[in-house]
Protein backbone atom coordinates (compact mmCIF):
# COMPACT_ATOMS: atom_id res chain seq x y z
CA UNK A 1 0.00 0.00 0.00
CA UNK A 2 1.13 3.48 -0.80
CA UNK A 3 2.34 5.62 2.19
CA UNK A 4 -0.23 8.23 1.03
CA UNK A 5 -2.61 5.16 1.12
CA UNK A 6 -1.57 3.92 4.57
CA UNK A 7 -2.21 8.21 6.38
CA UNK A 8 -5.55 7.95 4.30
CA UNK A 9 -6.70 4.53 5.79
CA UNK A 10 -5.09 5.36 9.82
CA UNK A 11 -7.31 8.66 9.17
CA UNK A 12 -10.43 7.60 8.47
CA UNK A 13 -9.94 4.21 11.16
CA UNK A 14 -9.01 7.16 13.52
CA UNK A 15 -12.33 9.17 12.83
CA UNK A 16 -14.41 5.67 12.92
CA UNK A 17 -12.68 5.36 16.56
CA UNK A 18 -13.63 8.52 17.69
CA UNK A 19 -17.44 8.20 16.57
CA UNK A 20 -17.08 4.50 18.49
CA UNK A 21 -15.51 6.05 21.19
CA UNK A 22 -18.39 8.90 21.24
CA UNK A 23 -20.49 6.67 21.44
CA UNK A 24 -19.88 4.03 24.10
CA UNK A 25 -18.88 7.32 26.52
CA UNK A 26 -22.36 8.86 26.04
CA UNK A 27 -23.46 5.58 27.92
CA UNK A 28 -24.51 5.29 31.68
CA UNK A 29 -23.30 1.94 32.37
CA UNK A 30 -19.92 0.50 31.92
CA UNK A 31 -17.34 -1.72 32.89
CA UNK A 32 -13.36 -0.63 33.50
CA UNK A 33 -9.89 -2.23 33.89
CA UNK A 34 -6.26 -1.63 31.78
CA UNK A 35 -3.59 -4.32 30.88
CA UNK A 36 0.05 -3.61 30.61
CA UNK A 37 1.58 -3.07 26.93
CA UNK A 38 5.54 -3.18 26.47
CA UNK A 39 6.57 0.11 24.37
CA UNK A 40 10.09 0.43 22.70
CA UNK A 41 11.39 3.20 24.19
CA UNK A 42 14.08 4.69 21.52
CA UNK A 43 17.97 5.03 22.51
CA UNK A 44 17.09 2.93 25.93
CA UNK A 45 17.69 -0.46 23.51
CA UNK A 46 14.03 -1.27 25.93
CA UNK A 47 10.74 -1.12 26.26
CA UNK A 48 8.96 0.29 28.42
CA UNK A 49 5.37 -0.77 30.22
CA UNK A 50 2.24 1.26 28.74
CA UNK A 51 -0.79 0.98 29.70
CA UNK A 52 -4.40 0.15 27.24
CA UNK A 53 -7.33 1.45 29.40
CA UNK A 54 -10.59 -0.99 28.40
CA UNK A 55 -13.77 0.24 28.81
CA UNK A 56 -16.89 -2.34 28.09
CA UNK A 57 -20.32 -2.01 27.51
CA UNK A 58 -22.85 -5.25 27.71
CA UNK A 59 -26.31 -4.86 28.18
CA UNK A 60 -26.88 -8.32 27.63
CA UNK A 61 -27.48 -9.75 30.55
CA UNK A 62 -30.63 -7.30 31.34
CA UNK A 63 -31.80 -6.97 27.91
CA UNK A 64 -30.42 -3.43 27.73
CA UNK A 65 -31.22 -1.55 24.14
CA UNK A 66 -27.37 -0.15 23.81
CA UNK A 67 -25.30 -2.48 21.25
CA UNK A 68 -22.17 -4.21 22.88
CA UNK A 69 -18.80 -3.20 22.26
CA UNK A 70 -15.03 -2.40 23.83
CA UNK A 71 -12.66 0.85 23.41
CA UNK A 72 -9.11 0.12 24.41
CA UNK A 73 -7.43 3.57 25.09
CA UNK A 74 -3.94 4.00 25.22
CA UNK A 75 -1.88 5.76 28.02
CA UNK A 76 1.72 5.82 28.95
CA UNK A 77 1.05 4.90 32.82
CA UNK A 78 -1.19 4.06 35.12
CA UNK A 79 -1.95 7.43 36.95
CA UNK A 80 -5.29 8.01 38.21
CA UNK A 81 -5.94 10.87 35.66
CA UNK A 82 -5.75 8.36 32.86
CA UNK A 83 -9.49 6.99 33.45
CA UNK A 84 -10.49 10.23 34.94
CA UNK A 85 -9.86 12.06 31.62
CA UNK A 86 -11.08 9.36 29.81
CA UNK A 87 -14.52 9.39 31.31
CA UNK A 88 -14.83 13.32 31.95
CA UNK A 89 -18.24 13.27 30.64
CA UNK A 90 -19.28 10.06 31.80
CA UNK A 91 -21.74 9.92 34.32
CA UNK A 92 -23.64 6.38 35.98
CA UNK A 93 -22.91 2.69 36.67
CA UNK A 94 -18.77 2.07 36.41
CA UNK A 95 -17.60 -1.64 37.09
CA UNK A 96 -14.41 -1.35 38.20
CA UNK A 97 -11.48 -3.87 40.16
CA UNK A 98 -10.02 -3.09 43.32
CA UNK A 99 -7.78 -0.36 41.37
CA UNK A 100 -7.60 2.81 43.53
CA UNK A 101 -7.68 5.51 40.91
CA UNK A 102 -11.01 4.60 40.22
CA UNK A 103 -11.96 6.11 43.68
CA UNK A 104 -11.09 9.75 41.99
CA UNK A 105 -14.65 9.47 39.86
CA UNK A 106 -16.95 8.52 42.57
CA UNK A 107 -15.83 11.90 43.89
CA UNK A 108 -17.63 13.51 42.10
CA UNK A 109 -20.77 12.58 42.40
CA UNK A 110 -22.21 11.54 39.33
CA UNK A 111 -20.63 7.96 38.96
CA UNK A 112 -21.32 5.00 41.02
CA UNK A 113 -18.49 2.16 41.42
CA UNK A 114 -19.92 -1.52 41.66
CA UNK A 115 -16.55 -3.57 43.23
CA UNK A 116 -15.91 -6.78 41.59
CA UNK A 117 -16.84 -10.29 43.28
CA UNK A 118 -14.33 -11.86 40.83
CA UNK A 119 -11.48 -9.92 42.33
CA UNK A 120 -12.30 -10.75 45.62
CA UNK A 121 -13.18 -14.17 45.43
CA UNK A 122 -9.97 -14.72 43.62
CA UNK A 123 -7.91 -13.90 47.29
CA UNK A 124 -9.97 -17.09 48.79
CA UNK A 125 -9.25 -19.37 45.51
CA UNK A 126 -6.05 -19.04 46.09
CA UNK A 127 -5.50 -19.14 49.60
CA UNK A 128 -7.89 -22.29 49.41
CA UNK A 129 -5.53 -24.01 46.27
CA UNK A 130 -2.28 -23.09 48.76
CA UNK A 131 -3.38 -24.20 51.96
CA UNK A 132 -6.64 -26.34 52.01
CA UNK A 133 -8.37 -23.95 53.83
CA UNK A 134 -11.75 -24.56 55.21
CA UNK A 135 -12.56 -20.81 56.19
CA UNK A 136 -11.89 -20.33 52.13
CA UNK A 137 -14.10 -23.10 51.15
CA UNK A 138 -16.76 -21.85 52.81
CA UNK A 139 -16.29 -17.98 51.36
CA UNK A 140 -16.13 -19.90 47.89
CA UNK A 141 -19.64 -22.21 48.67
CA UNK A 142 -21.07 -18.73 49.78
CA UNK A 143 -20.39 -16.66 46.68
CA UNK A 144 -21.14 -19.87 44.44
CA UNK A 145 -24.63 -19.20 45.81
CA UNK A 146 -24.78 -15.97 44.60
CA UNK A 147 -23.59 -17.29 41.41
CA UNK A 148 -25.98 -19.72 40.75
CA UNK A 149 -28.92 -16.94 41.17
CA UNK A 150 -27.20 -14.74 38.89
CA UNK A 151 -27.31 -17.65 36.47
CA UNK A 152 -30.88 -18.64 36.63
CA UNK A 153 -31.58 -14.66 36.09
CA UNK A 154 -29.61 -13.84 33.54
CA UNK A 155 -31.04 -12.10 30.78
CA UNK A 156 -34.38 -11.22 32.32
CA UNK A 157 -34.96 -7.50 32.61
CA UNK A 158 -33.53 -5.18 35.85
CA UNK A 159 -37.01 -5.53 37.70
CA UNK A 160 -37.25 -9.12 37.82
CA UNK A 161 -33.77 -9.32 38.74
CA UNK A 162 -33.57 -7.11 40.94
CA UNK A 163 -36.72 -8.16 42.23
CA UNK A 164 -35.10 -11.79 42.42
CA UNK A 165 -31.96 -10.59 44.41
CA UNK A 166 -33.41 -8.66 47.27
CA UNK A 167 -35.51 -11.95 47.79
CA UNK A 168 -32.71 -14.72 47.45
CA UNK A 169 -29.36 -12.91 47.28
CA UNK A 170 -30.21 -9.99 50.00
CA UNK A 171 -30.14 -12.91 52.80
CA UNK A 172 -26.87 -14.20 51.92
CA UNK A 173 -25.09 -11.22 51.15
CA UNK A 174 -25.94 -10.16 54.63
CA UNK A 175 -25.24 -13.71 56.32
CA UNK A 176 -22.18 -13.55 54.76
CA UNK A 177 -21.07 -10.64 55.54
CA UNK A 178 -21.32 -11.23 59.55
CA UNK A 179 -19.73 -14.34 58.89
CA UNK A 180 -16.49 -12.75 57.28
CA UNK A 181 -16.48 -10.32 60.21
CA UNK A 182 -16.69 -13.48 62.86
CA UNK A 183 -13.77 -14.99 61.13
CA UNK A 184 -11.54 -12.09 60.86
CA UNK A 185 -11.00 -12.10 64.41
CA UNK A 186 -10.39 -15.77 64.83
CA UNK A 187 -7.23 -15.82 62.05
CA UNK A 188 -3.84 -14.62 62.16
CA UNK A 189 -4.29 -10.97 61.49
CA UNK A 190 -1.40 -10.39 59.37
CA UNK A 191 -2.25 -13.30 57.30
CA UNK A 192 -3.34 -13.45 53.58
CA UNK A 193 -7.03 -15.29 54.98
CA UNK A 194 -7.40 -12.10 56.77
CA UNK A 195 -5.86 -9.40 53.91
CA UNK A 196 -8.42 -11.54 51.49
CA UNK A 197 -11.47 -10.88 54.00
CA UNK A 198 -10.57 -7.19 54.85
CA UNK A 199 -10.47 -6.98 50.83
CA UNK A 200 -13.95 -8.00 50.96
CA UNK A 201 -15.18 -5.95 53.81
CA UNK A 202 -13.82 -2.19 52.55
CA UNK A 203 -15.21 -2.83 49.52
CA UNK A 204 -18.71 -4.15 50.72
CA UNK A 205 -20.53 -1.23 49.68
CA UNK A 206 -19.82 -1.58 46.21
CA UNK A 207 -19.19 -5.23 46.05
CA UNK A 208 -23.39 -4.94 47.46
CA UNK A 209 -24.40 -2.33 44.35
CA UNK A 210 -26.25 -4.78 42.46
CA UNK A 211 -29.02 -5.21 45.42
CA UNK A 212 -29.87 -1.85 44.64
CA UNK A 213 -30.22 -2.08 40.74
CA UNK A 214 -30.98 -4.54 38.43
CA UNK A 215 -28.77 -3.79 35.95
CA UNK A 216 -25.49 -4.01 37.68
CA UNK A 217 -23.41 -7.31 37.32
CA UNK A 218 -21.74 -9.01 40.48
CA UNK A 219 -17.88 -8.75 38.68
CA UNK A 220 -15.97 -6.99 35.70
CA UNK A 221 -16.46 -10.15 33.26
CA UNK A 222 -16.97 -8.29 29.75
CA UNK A 223 -13.86 -6.15 30.15
CA UNK A 224 -11.71 -9.20 31.16
CA UNK A 225 -13.16 -11.23 28.08
CA UNK A 226 -11.91 -8.07 25.98
CA UNK A 227 -8.67 -7.96 27.62
CA UNK A 228 -7.64 -11.29 27.56
CA UNK A 229 -6.65 -11.38 23.58
CA UNK A 230 -4.22 -8.71 24.55
CA UNK A 231 -2.92 -10.48 27.22
CA UNK A 232 -2.36 -13.76 25.40
CA UNK A 233 -0.78 -12.15 22.26
CA UNK A 234 1.77 -10.30 24.09
CA UNK A 235 4.56 -12.77 22.92
CA UNK A 236 3.67 -12.99 19.49
CA UNK A 237 3.35 -9.14 18.51
CA UNK A 238 6.02 -8.25 21.04
CA UNK A 239 5.82 -4.47 21.71
CA UNK A 240 4.39 -1.31 20.14
CA UNK A 241 6.98 0.95 18.19
CA UNK A 242 6.03 3.74 19.54
CA UNK A 243 3.36 5.78 21.85
CA UNK A 244 1.92 6.58 18.51
CA UNK A 245 2.35 2.58 17.56
CA UNK A 246 -0.11 2.19 20.94
CA UNK A 247 -2.89 4.11 19.92
CA UNK A 248 -2.89 2.67 16.75
CA UNK A 249 -3.23 -0.81 18.74
CA UNK A 250 -5.90 0.79 20.78
CA UNK A 251 -7.89 1.24 17.23
CA UNK A 252 -7.66 -1.27 16.35
CA UNK A 253 -8.22 -3.39 18.96
CA UNK A 254 -11.41 -1.56 19.92
CA UNK A 255 -12.64 -2.00 16.77
CA UNK A 256 -11.96 -5.81 16.25
CA UNK A 257 -13.60 -6.61 19.82
CA UNK A 258 -16.40 -4.48 18.98
CA UNK A 259 -16.69 -6.97 15.78
CA UNK A 260 -16.45 -9.93 17.87
CA UNK A 261 -19.01 -8.92 20.64
CA UNK A 262 -21.58 -8.00 17.63
CA UNK A 263 -20.77 -11.26 15.89
CA UNK A 264 -19.18 -9.55 12.73
CA UNK A 265 -15.82 -11.02 11.42
CA UNK A 266 -13.41 -8.18 11.88
CA UNK A 267 -11.48 -9.42 8.76
CA UNK A 268 -14.36 -8.89 6.38
CA UNK A 269 -15.71 -5.84 7.90
CA UNK A 270 -12.48 -3.74 8.35
CA UNK A 271 -11.37 -4.98 4.08
CA UNK A 272 -14.78 -3.50 3.82
CA UNK A 273 -14.84 -0.37 5.58
CA UNK A 274 -11.48 0.56 4.07
CA UNK A 275 -12.85 -0.12 0.87
CA UNK A 276 -15.92 1.74 1.43
CA UNK A 277 -13.52 4.80 2.79
CA UNK A 278 -11.39 4.88 -0.91
CA UNK A 279 -14.84 4.64 -2.64
CA UNK A 280 -15.49 7.60 -1.15
CA UNK A 281 -18.07 7.26 1.73
CA UNK A 282 -19.23 10.20 3.47
CA UNK A 283 -17.32 10.96 6.84
CA UNK A 284 -20.89 12.50 8.63
CA UNK A 285 -22.02 8.91 7.79
CA UNK A 286 -19.65 7.09 9.89
CA UNK A 287 -22.06 5.43 12.40
CA UNK A 288 -23.03 3.14 9.33
CA UNK A 289 -20.17 1.53 9.68
CA UNK A 290 -19.59 1.18 13.63
CA UNK A 291 -19.82 -2.86 14.02
CA UNK A 292 -23.45 -3.14 14.92
CA UNK A 293 -24.16 -1.42 12.33
CA UNK A 294 -22.69 -2.56 9.33
CA UNK A 295 -24.01 -4.21 6.18
CA UNK A 296 -21.27 -5.84 3.88
CA UNK A 297 -20.98 -3.78 0.98
CA UNK A 298 -22.83 -6.44 -1.33
CA UNK A 299 -26.31 -6.43 1.04
CA UNK A 300 -26.51 -2.80 0.79
CA UNK A 301 -26.41 -3.01 -2.87
CA UNK A 302 -28.80 -5.74 -3.27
Amino acid sequence: MAPGAVGAACWWLDALYERLCANVFASDHLFADDTPVPVLDPGRGRTKTGRLWVYARDQRPWGGPAAPAAIFVFAPDRKSERPAAHLENFSGILHVDGYAGFARLQARGDVTLAACWVHMRRNFYEFFEATNSPIAAEALRRISELYGIEERIRGQSPALRLAERRTFSKPLVEKLKVWLEQQLTRVPPRGKLADAIRYALTRWRGLTRFLDDGRIELDTNPVERAIRPVALGRKNHLFAGSDLGGERWATLCSLIETCKMNGVEPYAYLRDVLQRMVDGHLVNRLDELLPWNWKPTEAVKS
